[in-house]
């Protein structure tokens, strides 16, 4: 086993865990949720869910990822919990399954930022997205995108991650607020922030009961079906139940606040994510598209209609898909890093040949959704609904009710914090967010595989 590498520096690392976060998931995934589920009120949702249930599992991963210098299997290892190595494994599969389609979406930005240059999808914007969002185009686009994220992996740590991210992250911020200043100025943009930024409270109404010995609770309005979505993206966004904020804690060398640095990592995260819906939400309504309406690539599709309509089209839209590629590249390169640092912790294989090869297989398990849109969206709805909160789920259950007190130790090194925080946050791991990640589970999965009205959930 080589040596084993750590950031060069506490910035590196957490712009390193902001990229990871500040992704596909913020400025394609999070408009387009938001444009498809109500608007504010799944802000509103993702923001409750982000906050109160994000980051405490957030802690959760890094305190498992420092305490044990390894892996996201290997470190359940050397925390003495052999049998908890399954925690592991779900989380890594998850990140390599999510990994196999974002490639194929990273694939599509490639393709726009060209796109935006020559003018290709002036003409018609939803012909262009059907030439190239499926078939040997996007399988071409596709293997170049994994190339591109397999070379910085393959640079290693310092090298590669942290040199990247740190240009990434900076320039990502820049650019969106650049962007949101100039959607303002749009010419019938007022409805679209009406519509983002003031949520309809009617829709988040909950109520408790009984029938009978029975315990129930009734979700007003489309509550049921945002908070499964609002709870996921929050996790998708924040590139939990991944394996790579454990990945990337491993790489600490030092006592830093792991809570400072979370706190900060999920208010970058949430800042650019609001960024993102105020330049993509006015600019919809700003061309009379319908919100959330024609599935994943109706975000490219609408954009790039808008693009073609204004002055400096070009140059606007060659601006936006350039940090929606960068943005797209620094959470692709985590996630290829938590089955690279696998193979690289536990075989004696150099870095650059176990990420070609991993990555060559991410691009196989990609080809189904590169072929056809409907393969993307089938993976994209399982990841969300399924192996996301189950994956975060095993990670709570570990932390908060086997690893324990342990985990409040780890967590308190470098803080400064008295014991009282530790034992909240190991109180709020052990039943509010538990139960929230559990309930977003049973609901994901009433909507995937059908069954009871998903306004009522029966008691757990």
């Amino acid at each position: 086993m080589s040596e084993r590498e750590t950031w060069a520096t506490r910035a590196g690392f957490i712009l390193a865990a902001v990229g990871s976060a500040v992704g596909l998931g913020n400025i394609w995934q999070f408009p387009f949720k938001t444009a498809q589920y109500g608007g504010a009120t799944f802000l509103v949702v993702y923001l409750v869910a982000a906050f109160g249930i994000g980051l405490p599992a957030m802690l959760s991963e890094f305190v498992i990822g420092r305490k044990s210098n390894l892996n996201t299997i290997s470190a359940f290892e050397r925390l003495g919990y052999r049998q908890w190595r399954a925690a592991g494994i779900v989380g890594l599969l998850t990140g390599f399954w999510i990994l196999s389609y974002y490639s194929v979406v990273g694939g599509w930005v490639l393709r726009y930022v060209g796109g935006s240059v020559t003018g290709a999808y002036f003409g018609d914007a939803g012909a262009y997205f059907g030439t190239i969002s499926a078939g040997l185009p996007a399988v071409a686009l596709h293997a170049v995108f994994m190339a591109l994220v397999v070379g910085i992996v393959a640079f290693g740590i310092e090298d590669g991650i942290e040199k990247a991210t740190k240009l990434m992250v900076p320039s990502i911020l820049v650019i969106l607020v650049a962007l949101a200043v100039w959607a303002f100025t749009l010419p019938g943009s007022g409805p679209g922030y009406a519509y983002f930024l003031s949520p309809d409270l009617s829709q988040l109404r909950l109520t408790v009961g009984t029938t009978g010995s029975f315990p129930w609770v009734t979700f007003g309005g489309p509550l049921a079906e945002i908070i499964p979505f609002a709870v996921s993206q929050a996790f998708f966004s924040l590139s939990l139940g991944m394996g790579a904020m454990i990945t990337y804690a491993s790489y600490i060398d030092g006592d830093e606040s792991l809570f400072g640095d979370s706190v900060t990592i999920v208010v970058f995260n949430s800042l650019i994510g609001i960024l993102a819906g105020l330049v993509v939400i006015p600019l919809l309504f700003a061309q009379g598209a319908e919100p959330g309406a024609g599935g994943a690539g109706a975000l490219f599709v609408s954009v790039a209609s808008a693009f073609a309509t204004i002055p400096f089209g070009r140059v606007v839209g060659f601006v936006f898909f350039l940090v929606v590629l960068v943005a797209a590249l620094s959470s692709a390169i985590s996630l290829l890093e938590v089955v690279v640092s696998y193979a690289v912790d536990n075989y004696a294989v150099s870095r650059p040949q176990v990420a070609a090869g991993l990555g060559a297989a991410i691009f196989v398990l990609g080809l189904p959704s590169a072929w056809d849109t409907a393969w993307l969206t089938w993976f994209d709805t399982l990841a969300y609904q399924l192996f996301l909160p189950l994956s975060v789920l095993g990670i709570l259950v570990f932390t908060g009710w086997v690893f324990g007190r342990a985990a409040v130790d780890e967590l308190l090194r470098g803080t400064g914090f008295g014991g009282g925080m530790g034992a909240l946050w190991l109180w709020t791991v052990r039943t509010v967010v538990l139960l929230g990640v559990l309930l977003t589970l049973v609901l994901g999965l009433i909507t995937l595989f059908g069954g009871p009205d998903p306004a009522i959930v029966p008691p757990l």
